[in-house]
């Protein structure tokens, strides 16, 4: 029993309601910065990580407020039921176990048709934390609990097993989809057939990740014509299917059918991209003039990060500002923010190169 000494000299646990305020909002944003940055095309890992420390310098403000935070985020979530705020939902309701905030929190996202916060939320929970929840969910009756489980396992590699068969079965389609690149990831060779049989599916995303999941296990020659389909098609998946494609090979074959896309300015910018994933670093010079159409700049980018990683560090070779690449490019990406190689100065840049030693 608490002695009235201690009830009487023991300070209170204050809690700064401005201050929890902040951290919420601040989770929320950050969060859902460095989940739009991951999408970017390369991915700056180093931006990522970078913004996940701050994230994590947030959480930790939400662990000590505990149950104080959920004014805040129920308010936030309320006004704004986006990615960024389901996360914080999401990541509380587990953090503190509270089965009903979480019940709360996936009813909301789907009324809102916005996942992609609890799967974050999941994501960055320990797989220990979260794994009771992850097996019923996998069970579950509900399409959402199911995906949202598969999407756990996808976030740490974790294999179900058995229950995977079933989930390359799922009649869920996006559920099915997600469970096809689970596989894969997981080279589960003993679940082929079933790749092979969704090839037929009529869900366009089923089939892509069905023929991504065969390429993962080294049976690409089912594959190849629906991924380059779905990658020519753009697309959320669009660039999965490309990078699929490419490794799919054969490189001749590759190299054909990224030159046919050359040849119409809808898919120009699919095959320039691609050549970025060829691994070639003679054709440089090539791509540099590339980088000064517009139609294909962004892409062109994008492939030259692929080929030279390390030029990411000269942040001199691009700009934010597309009136550096003339009145047609500042034209074009008027209404968008993009971030685009400088052609001169990668040029300079490439001069500035160690030449290979000659015999």
């Amino acid at each position: 029993m608490t002695s009235l000494a201690t009830r009487t000299f023991t300070p209170p646990h204050r809690i700064s309601a401005e201050v929890v305020r902040q951290h919420v909002e601040q989770t929320a944003f950050l969060w859902a910065q460095r989940d739009t940055l991951s999408l970017e095309d390369p991915v700056d890992q180093g931006v990522i990580a970078e913004i996940g420390q701050r994230v994590e310098i947030n959480l930790d403000g939400l662990r000590i407020a505990g149950a104080a935070a959920w004014p805040f985020a129920d308010r936030l979530l309320e006004d704004f039921p986006e990615k960024g705020e389901f996360f914080v939902s999401g990541w509380m309701a587990i953090e503190q176990a509270d089965a009903k905030r979480l019940e709360t929190s996936i009813e909301a996202a789907r009324r809102a048709e916005e996942r992609q916060g609890l799967v974050g939320a999941l994501a960055w929970h320990k797989p220990q934390k979260i794994g009771k929840l992850v097996r019923d969910w996998l069970g579950a009756h509900d399409a959402l609990l199911r995906y949202l489980g598969v999407a756990a396992c996808v976030a740490h590699d974790v294999d179900p097993k058995q229950l995977l068969g079933r989930l390359v079965r799922d009649p869920d389609a996006d559920t099915r989809a997600l469970s096809l690149r689970l596989a894969g990831r997981l080279k589960r060779t003993d679940l082929a057939q079933e790749m092979k049989a969704a090839m037929q599916a009529q869900d366009d995303a089923v089939r892509l990740w069905a023929g991504w999941a065969l390429v993962e296990i080294s049976s690409a020659d089912l594959a190849r014509a629906e991924l380059r389909k779905a990658a020519a098609a753009g697309g959320l998946d669009a660039l999965a299917a490309l990078r699929a494609a490419v490794k799919a090979g054969p490189e001749k074959e590759v190299r054909a059918w990224l030159g046919g896309l050359m040849k119409s300015s809808d898919t120009a910018p699919v095959a320039v991209r691609g050549i970025g994933m060829l691994g070639d670093r003679s054709v440089l010079p090539w791509l540099i003039e590339r980088m000064r159409e517009p139609n294909v700049a962004v892409a062109a980018r994008g492939a030259f990060l692929d080929l030279y990683p390390e030029a990411r560090e000269e942040t001199k070779l691009f700009t934010s500002d597309p009136s550096e690449l003339g009145p047609v490019a500042a034209k074009r990406f008027e209404d968008r923010v993009v971030r685009l190689a400088l052609p001169d100065k990668v040029d300079a840049w490439r001069e500035g190169l160690d030449q290979p030693a000659r015999g």
